[in-house]
C-alpha cells in the first residue's frame, strides 16, 4: 500500500470527491456523528485515528476504534509517537469488531486493507495508510502525520 489516501465503500466524500454527504447520511446538527475507525490489529493506525479524532473534534463526533483481528495491546511506538504530539492514548486498548455496536455508527473508516464483514449498513470510507508495525520510528511518525491530516480533513468535510 502506498501513502495516505482514501476511496469509497459508500456515499462519503473524500479529497477526490468534493460532494457533501446527503442530509440523511449524517445526524442533524444537534446530534454528534458516530465514527468507527477500523484497522487490522487495532494496535496502531485505528488507535491513532481515534486519539486524533478525540483531540481535534470531541465536541463534534463520538469515536471508537476496533480491529478485524485485534492484537493484545497497543504497540509501544504508537504511544511514543502520539506523546510527541501531546496526545495520550490513555485507556485505549485493542478491541474486536464484535465488541462495538456496528449499527450505531454513522460512518466506518476502514484502514485495514481488507473488506469489512458483510452486512454493515453504515457508509464506509477506505483510507489507504501503510501499516507501521515492526518498522522504524520514522515510519510511525510518517503514518501518524498522515492519519492526523486525514482525520482533520474528515472533520472539515463533516462540518462543511
Amino acid at each position: 500500500m502506498g501513502g495516505a489516501g482514501h476511496s469509497h465503500g459508500g456515499d462519503v466524500p473524500s479529497r477526490t470527491d468534493r460532494r457533501r454527504p446527503r442530509p440523511q447520511t449524517f445526524p442533524r446538527q444537534d446530534q454528534m456523528t458516530r465514527v468507527l475507525f477500523v484497522c487490522l490489529g487495532n494496535c496502531c493506525r485505528s488507535q491513532m485515528a481515534e486519539a486524533f479524532a478525540r483531540a481535534h473534534g470531541q465536541d463534534v463526533w463520538e469515536v471508537e476504534s476496533a480491529g478485524l483481528m485485534p492484537a493484545t495491546s497497543i504497540v509501544p511506538p504508537v504511544r511514543e509517537v502520539m506523546e510527541e504530539k501531546q496526545i495520550d492514548l490513555g485507556n485505549q486498548f485493542p478491541k474486536p469488531l464484535d465488541w462495538v455496536k456496528l449499527e450505531s455508527f454513522d460512518l466506518i473508516v476502514n484502514m485495514s486493507g481488507y473488506p469489512l464483514p458483510e452486512g454493515i449498513a453504515a457508509p464506509n470510507l477506505v483510507w489507504v495508510v501503510d501499516d507501521p508495525i515492526g518498522r522504524s520510528g520514522k515510519v510511525y511518525r510518517r503514518v501518524r502525520d498522515e492519519i492526523e491530516a486525514l482525520v482533520l480533513g474528515l472533520l472539515k468535510e463533516l462540518n462543511g
